[in-house]
């Protein structure tokens, strides 16, 4: 395997500049983003403002990247402990300590700049407070604290909905807080499966993720439970109105899929299913989110 190119033994620009980007974890920040892209237009019934439409996108991205580069920054022990995430760029030494705390704080102060002078400072300080949530209550506290740490924590993922709708309308809305309910619920199955597959690194690592301290089959039934929960929570929006058949439809369809994954997990596992399960998840909250943005526009 040829070796990455270095100049004077360190990475070539290219090579930093892409282990930056792999700190943010740009992936997860796109399905965020639609999640909050979403929010945005279920805010109003017809086109988006522009301004906030692109500053909220922006600010509320570049914060999330620096909660992920937070999180690569005070994992990063454990991190290099683990198959998944051994090479990553501070485990591997792509990037030093100093270097990935300033990126990750200017690149936070400079989205808080961004939503509190170009959005409103209720998203600001909303998105703020989910940064904390997720870098230093979750990744430091509750994720070592307790088997029960992704349902906790959980809530500071689940946000983005209701960071888009505020973008737009700078308030709260019940309607907004529905879509987070549905992120709080779809959460723990989703984690949970990869914990699930992963669950001999979390031992290693002494994360006390659920598989390792209540065991898989416990796991595969609060998955199981937790599947049908977010079915329920996926019916609110239709039950207040706020969507209409074609996300009836869909949602119940996608519901159904998930349930049925679970429900396989449990009672006729095989190698390889949990990872499937963790992988469906994603696309799950994927479509889930579309189908609601289809439904806004043929319904409203």
């Amino acid at each position: 395997m040829a070796k990455p190119l270095t100049i004077a033994g360190q990475p070539t620009p290219t090579l930093q500049w892409r282990a930056y980007l792999e700190m943010t974890k740009p992936k997860v920040v796109a399905l965020m983003l639609l999640t909050v892209l979403v929010g945005m237009c279920l805010a109003v019934p017809g086109a988006v403002p522009l301004q906030p439409l692109i500053a909220g996108l922006t600010g509320i991205g570049m914060m999330a990247g620096a909660a992920a580069a937070y999180n690569h920054l005070i994992d990063r022990r454990i991190d290099g402990l683990m198959a998944r995430t051994y090479n990553r760029p501070l485990p591997k030494g792509r990037v030093s300590i100093m270097k990935a705390l300033t990126f990750a704080t200017s690149t936070a102060i400079l989205g808080f700049v961004i939503l509190y002078f170009l959005v409103n400072p209720l998203t600001a300080w909303l998105t703020f407070a989910s940064l904390i949530g997720y870098a230093l209550v979750y990744t430091a506290y509750l994720k070592r604290a307790t088997p029960q740490n992704i349902v906790v924590g959980g809530l500071a993922g689940a946000m983005p909905p209701l960071l888009g709708w505020t973008s737009i309308t700078g308030e709260f809305h019940g309607n907004a807080l529905l879509l987070v309910i549905i992120i709080f619920a779809w959460t723990p199955p989703h984690f949970w499966a990869l914990a699930i597959h992963r669950k001999a690194e979390y031992a290693k690592v002494d994360v006390p993720m659920l598989p390792v301290t209540h065991g898989v089959e416990f796991t595969k039934t609060c998955i199981l439970l937790y599947t049908v929960l977010l079915a329920l929570a996926c019916l609110f929006p239709v039950l207040v109105g706020m969507c209409g058949p074609v996300y009836l439809v869909g949602s119940t369809l996608l519901s159904c899929g998930f349930i049925y994954k679970a429900w396989e997990l449990k009672y006729h596992d095989k190698p390889g299913l949990a990872m499937q399960v963790f992988k469906f998840s994603i696309y799950h909250l994927m479509v889930l989110f579309l189908v609601l943005l289809v439904d806004h526009y043929l319904w409203s």
